[in-house]
Order: C-alpha cells, then sequence, then structure tokens
C-alpha cells in the first residue's frame, strides 16, 4: 500500500471512516497517519472542554468574589475539588460514577462514552484552574478603574461588561493561555485511564502505543507524538497571542504583556 492509499484508508480511522483493521506493515507512513488520525480526539477534547469551559470559569470567578456566601462557598468548593484531586483519578471516579448511574437510568449510558464522559471530566477540571485565574486577576484588577467607571456613571452591568470583565481577561490572558496548552496536554489521559476505547478507535496516544508494542521500538511512534502536540501547541500560542494583542490594542507596544508558554512541572 502507497503513501497516498494508506492516507486514504487511515487518515479518518479514529472516527469509524475507513479500514477497520489495523496495518500489519508498520511504515513510518502509517506511523504519521494513525497518529495524525488519533489527534482529532485530542483536539475535539481540547476545544469544547476549553469553550465551554471558558464562561463555567468566568461564573466560578464572580461566585468565589461575591459576598454572598451562597454564591462564594460553592464556587470555593468546586475549584477546591478539583485543583486539589489529580486528573488522573478525576477520570476513574468519574467512569465509577456514571457506570452506578448508567445502572439506575438507561438515559446515562451516553456519560460511559469518552466522547461525553470524559469531556465532562476535562471541562470541569480546566473550568476550576480558569476559574481562579480569573478570580486572581479580578482580584488584581486596579481600583482606578473602577473609581473611573464611577465618576463617568458607569455602574452595574455596563461597568462590568466594559470595564471589569475586560481588564479581568487581560491581565489573566497570558496564565490562561498556559493553562490551555496543559488542557490540550492532558487529553491523552482519556483512554489511558478508566474510558475504554471502542472498536481501537483511540487518540493518539492509544496509536503511538499500538506502534511501541507491536514493533518494540517506541523511539519512532513518540517523538512523533511529540511533534504533533509541539505544532499545535504553537497553533495554540499564535490563537490566544492574537486575542491578546486585541485585548491589550489600548496599550502603547512597550507595555503589553506577551504571551509567553510556561509549562507547569508540577501539578
Amino acid at each position: 500500500m502507497s503513501c497516498i492509499e494508506t492516507i486514504q484508508a487511515y487518515a479518518l480511522r479514529s472516527v469509524g471512516i475507513g479500514e477497520r483493521l489495523l496495518p500489519r506493515d508498520y511504515t513510518l507512513c502509517e506511523h504519521f497517519t494513525l497518529i495524525g488520525s488519533g489527534m482529532i480526539w485530542n483536539v475535539y477534547y481540547g476545544a469544547m472542554a476549553l469553550v465551554l469551559g471558558f464562561f463555567f470559569a468566568n461564573a466560578l470567578a464572580l461566585g468565589k468574589a461575591a459576598q454572598s456566601k451562597w454564591l462564594r462557598k460553592p464556587a470555593e468548593w468546586f475549584i477546591f475539588l478539583f485543583r486539589g484531586s489529580p486528573l488522573f483519578i478525576q477520570f476513574f471516579f468519574a467512569y465509577f460514577l456514571f457506570l452506578q448511574l448508567k445502572q439506575v437510568h438507561p438515559m446515562f449510558s451516553g456519560l460511559t462514552a469518552a466522547g461525553l464522559g470524559a469531556l465532562i471530566v476535562l471541562f470541569c477540571n480546566t473550568a476550576a484552574y480558569s476559574g481562579e485565574i480569573f478570580y486572581g486577576a479580578l482580584r488584581s484588577i486596579p481600583k482606578g478603574d473602577v473609581e473611573a467607571a464611577d465618576a463617568y456613571g458607569i455602574t452595574g452591568f455596563q461597568r462590568f461588561r466594559r470595564i471589569i470583565w475586560p481588564t479581568m481577561l487581560r491581565l489573566a490572558w497570558p496564565a490562561y493561555t498556559n493553562e490551555a496548552i496543559f488542557l490540550f496536554h492532558a487529553t491523552t489521559l482519556v483512554f489511558v485511564s478508566a474510558f475504554p476505547v471502542l472498536q481501537q478507535r483511540g487518540d493518539s496516544l492509544y496509536y503511538a502505543s499500538y506502534f511501541a508494542d507491536k514493533t518494540f521500538n517506541p523511539f519512532v511512534p513518540y517523538p512523533i507524538l511529540a511533534m504533533y502536540f509541539i505544532l499545535f501547541t504553537l497553533v495554540i500560542v499564535w490563537l490566544f497571542g492574537m486575542v491578546n494583542k486585541r485585548l491589550n490594542r489600548h496599550l502603547p507596544q512597550t507595555q503589553r504583556r506577551k504571551v509567553r508558554y510556561r509549562p507547569n512541572l508540577l501539578r
């Protein structure tokens, strides 16, 4: 099978399109194609959890900063729970919980599938970390900005929309960029934790592990996997850099905070 035929047969295999059987000839083209096919799941988990978690993280930050304990305490405990426990363990506990719910009623059966159940775990995890980032930025808003808004008669929701929320995002965006990168890397834990791989339709790490087991040579598939993640990390840094530039467009060039990738060595 030529490389073109391999791409046609296996490029979308991770989503159920193409050849059903995995190849027996482990060529370099098949390594790149199948691992790249598995990246579809990583991008899906990362993009969906990031978009949905962004709005929930804003709500958590506002809830934690609220004066009412009925809003503050649930936000604090949610953030503490998902920041205080390892993501790997969260996948195990979530899958066990979803299995119990599935036995209660068939309507919960979809939660045991990785496409939905694992997405919920990633959504809660990134919302907790991002909520703490946004809360810190919310506390760091200069009082002069709020006082100036009051002086101009900008109050209530209009003050939040035009002054507080944009300033919060501007201060939190560099740290939030690193959270987005970490979330994308954390998607590799989905199929190695608790959620099963159905019909061998796994993510990029699943196919990299498959080639490493079959060829007894991990020094080919895993560097390919790392290359894919490095490329997508560069895409994330570029996209978030464009947003950061938009958020800081009113500042002089010398005062704009640039987005830099700072990996979390311990988390």
